[in-house]
């Protein structure tokens, strides 16, 4: 399957599904650069790494938004095609990567362990990658400490957030680690302050805004309060 390639004013967004969970890999890029950031390789990481490979292309970083499987299936692939690359993680999220009971593959009859991470991150901090000027922020509840990433600077703003905000839906929270009313309560608090036109990619299903979110979004939205979180 060829990436989805989304090319914006100083922006290229390239997208990698992985049929297993029909979970989202992002490769994002400015235009004119060789460096790039790997989000969230999952289980079918052979076209990214295609693509890396065959436009001469160098991972500045490898950014977990979360420690489940299906977001870190692909950071040993990605970590020995290009060991200098670092791999980030929010810092309540770090121990999933090296427990298969945590990161659900163990569920799964998987043994899946991650290489372990280089850098652990923080609400609040930015990072200065690949040309990107990223906000971590965390929010717990579909696991313990996951992190969206926010470039504000972009225009619009975009979002990469993991499997805390979908489409018309949010991030399951029956998981281990899960908490309903804190995932809530981030999405709330956490994203809701971005401007309307931000672009929200996830890591499952349809890209989003948080307009459209913040409008019609039954768990979160405008009209929330009609609806109970078990």
């Amino acid at each position: 399957m060829e990436p989805d390639e989304r090319i914006e004013p100083g922006l290229v967004i390239e997208s990698f599904l992985s049929p297993t969970f029909e979970q989202w890999s992002y490769l994002l890029s400015k235009p004119g650069r060789q460096d790039v950031l790997v989000v969230d390789p999952g289980f079918r990481t052979g076209p990214l790494l295609e693509t890396i490979r065959s436009r001469n292309l160098r991972p500045a970083a490898i950014l977990n938004t979360h420690g489940h499987s299906d977001h870190i299936a692909g950071n040993r692939a990605i970590k020995e095609a290009f060991p200098e690359a670092p791999l980030l993680i929010g810092r309540h999220e770090a121990h999933l990567l090296t427990d298969p009971v945590a990161n659900l593959s163990a569920a799964f009859g998987q043994s899946l362990i991650s290489p372990p991470a280089d850098r652990l991150l923080d609400h609040g901090e930015t990072l200065e990658l690949a040309g990107f000027l990223l906000e971590v922020r965390e929010i717990p509840g579909h696991s313990p400490g996951s992190v969206v990433f926010v470039a504000r600077n972009e225009s619009p703003p975009i979002v990469i957030g993991g499997d805390v905000l979908f489409a018309g839906s949010i991030g399951r929270f029956d998981f281990p680690g899960g908490n309903g009313l804190l995932l809530v309560e981030g999405i709330r608090s956490k994203l809701f302050d971005l401007p309307e036109e931000t672009r929200v990619f996830p890591g499952h299903g349809p890209e989003t805004t948080i307009g459209s979110e913040r409008l019609r979004n039954p768990y979160v939205g405008d009209q929330a309060e009609r609806y109970q979180l078990d």
